[in-house]
């Protein structure tokens, strides 16, 4: 990902938040030369010294076939369209946006790291629920059904790419305005994005 250096993120802790926040992902790997990509929730988990991003596909999905080389994890955050009308001198429109790209080795788990791995992502979304489904509160039949249609893997995390392009070239009163006129879009993203601005404006 091209990352110019006035938006490039390096914080790890910011950028494990931002991953948590946003673990929907697309997850790229190639196949005969041609990208194919799924998208999935990843997960952060570290081991030791390792960090990793972990997963499952359906079994049905080819792309499980293709996890033994490197692939890419593409995590998107908010994006909104900026207008140039909103700077003081005569420039082009653009689009602020965060994203994160995550690079690394993936191989496939073993049934009882699946398992592991599940049971942690079921508890993650579920725990605070009125009637939460967790792994031990359903019933044997229907996991053992279940983990038959899908394959879990993991991904070793080689190098990660951040960036975060929220105007931080334009000047301080063309940074301000562009945060006023985004929370006047009425739209979920444009407020989201400014909500992001206003931070670095309080850092």
């Amino acid at each position: 990902m091209y990352v110019p250096k006035m938006f490039k993120v390096t914080d790890l802790e910011e950028i494990h938040a931002f991953i948590k926040a946003n673990s929907f992902a697309t997850l790229v790997t190639v196949e005969n030369s041609r990208p194919i990509a799924t998208h999935l929730p990843l997960e952060w988990r570290k081991q030791g010294n390792e960090d990793y991003l972990t997963g499952h596909l359906a079994y049905g999905n080819r792309q499980w076939k293709t996890l033994g080389t490197e692939v890419l994890a593409i995590f998107q955050g908010p994006d909104t369209y900026v207008s140039s009308s909103w700077y003081e001198q005569e420039e082009v429109p653009t689009w602020n946006y965060q994203a994160v790209h995550v690079y690394g080795q993936a191989t496939i788990l073993e049934k009882e790291e699946l398992i592991d791995d599940l049971t942690l992502m079921l508890k993650k979304y579920e725990e605070n629920r009125e009637n939460p489904v967790l792994w031990e509160t359903l019933s044997t039949e229907l996991l053992e059904k279940e983990l038959k249609g899908i394959v879990g893997f993991k991904i070793r995390v080689k190098e990660i790419q951040a960036a975060y392009k929220l105007s931080q070239n334009r000047n301080k009163k063309d940074y301000r305005n562009i945060i006023e006129q985004l929370q006047h879009e009425g739209s979920q993203k444009s407020e989201q994005i400014a909500k992001e601005m206003e931070k670095r404006l309080k850092s």
